[in-house]
């Protein structure tokens, strides 16, 4: 088997207009995860007392800081007051 590195896969990806629509997409929520973690460990806080805060359990915030999850406005808003931050969403 043949292994290939990032900067090889991202080019073959980008080869096609859907790749590199599907690549946008993936980068705008792993964007926001990094936001949380690094908004929550700045906060001092571990995703149980951040779960806590906003009425849900530690495993949802696992799945949002980890898994392929799609959260919704709705759950990124508690979760932005819970870390003292405002959402915005914006088209450009």
């Amino acid at each position: 088997m043949e292994l290939i590195d990032h900067k090889d896969l991202k080019e073959e990806l980008f080869e096609s207009e859907e790749g590199k629509e599907e690549y946008d997409n993936l980068n705008v929520i792993y964007e926001i995860k990094k936001q949380i973690i690094r908004y929550r460990i700045e906060n001092d806080l571990t995703q149980k007392e951040l779960a806590d805060k906003i009425g849900t359990r530690q495993s949802a915030i696992s799945r949002l800081e980890n898994d392929d999850y799609n959260p919704s406005v709705e759950f990124l808003n508690k979760v932005a007051k819970a870390l003292d931050k405002k959402l915005e969403i914006k088209f450009k």
